[in-house]
């Protein structure tokens, strides 16, 4: 049958205003919501993300279960925290059976804290290549986001220029977000506190605070009460408001030291609700809400 030449116009017409197919998005997994959210912000639609640790998990024991593998075995990129602290990922990686997989080490760049000279079993679940808690200070989360830009732009070159011009915006507003609560923490009456376990160096380093023990006698091992006693002495004498504690674990010894030296225990996970953007930066009103009992300026 032969066609019209209307007919032919109409549906070459219809051809030229059909929407163009999308192109494919970078599938990014991340260790935990912190990195997921910051790369949803420097990967914008270009990128389709995911975490494995839900935020009020102890990111130190993350179990590898066959659903993770099936993720990972999907993606291009994994974003991983480093310096030891997310091991776990190594088994989620390698059960993917994914040999395209580029990992990406996000604790590039980062001035590191706490490099221990030594290791031994004393120190109890130390790590030796420095604290790796360097998110709970929002200056480096603009450090993470041009390490990501680069990665972005390696396995998408088109968008290199939307990735870069993204992770700068966004560093700006980790400043920004630095100094709110900066300003809001300058009000607490005493800049000693305690902590739970030593997920906050970077935290109090980032906001003048100096922490002046831990519950955990050393990391990973349980206060005895012999422990306790010592810490209380220590929260008189320096007259420590503040216990700044990780919500997975146990209440107990919080219940302790509010009773015997009156301190407050404040509860924040060290990783964000979501994955999505925004999330990252919210998180730090939380704890700086937790930390000054109230409402955030």
């Amino acid at each position: 049958m032969k066609l019209s030449r209307s007919f032919l116009l109409a549906s070459f017409a219809a051809i030229l205003a059909a929407p163009a197919p999308a192109l494919a998005k970078i599938t990014v997994v991340a260790s935990t919501n912190d990195l997921a959210s910051i790369a949803s912000t420097v990967g914008g639609d270009a990128i389709e993300v995911s975490s494995i640790a839900k935020p009020g998990a102890d990111i130190h024991r993350i179990e590898v279960l066959p659903s993770f593998m099936v993720r990972v075995s999907k993606a291009q990129l994994y974003l991983k925290i480093g310096l030891g602290l997310d091991q776990w990922a190594d088994g989620i990686i390698d059960g993917s059976r994914n040999s395209k997989l580029k990992i990406i080490d996000c604790s590039q760049g980062v001035t590191i804290l706490e490099k221990p000279s030594s290791v031994s079993a004393a120190q109890g679940d130390v790590h030796p290549f420095g604290n790796p808690h360097y998110w709970l200070d929002p200056r480096n989360g603009g450090v993470v986001a041009n390490t990501m830009a680069d990665a972005f732009a390696t396995a998408d070159p088109a968008h290199a220029a939307d990735f870069h011009a993204r992770a700068a915006a966004f560093d700006k507003e980790c400043q920004a977000a630095w100094k709110k609560s900066n300003d809001a923490l300058a009000k607490l009456p005493v800049r000693q506190i305690l902590t739970y376990h030593r997920s906050w160096p970077y935290y109090a380093n980032a906001f003048g605070l100096e922490v002046v023990g831990t519950v955990e006698p050393v990391p990973g091992i349980p206060p005895t009460g012999k422990h306790l006693a010592e810490i209380v002495e220590i929260v008189k004498a320096r007259k420590v408001k503040v216990l700044l504690q990780e919500p997975y674990f146990s209440d107990d010894a919080g219940k302790f030291l509010a009773r015997e030296a009156g301190i407050r225990v404040a509860k924040s996970a060290p990783s964000c609700d979501g994955p999505t953007a925004g999330s990252y930066l919210a998180h730090f009103d939380d704890i700086t809400r937790a930390m000054v009992g109230g409402p955030t300026p």
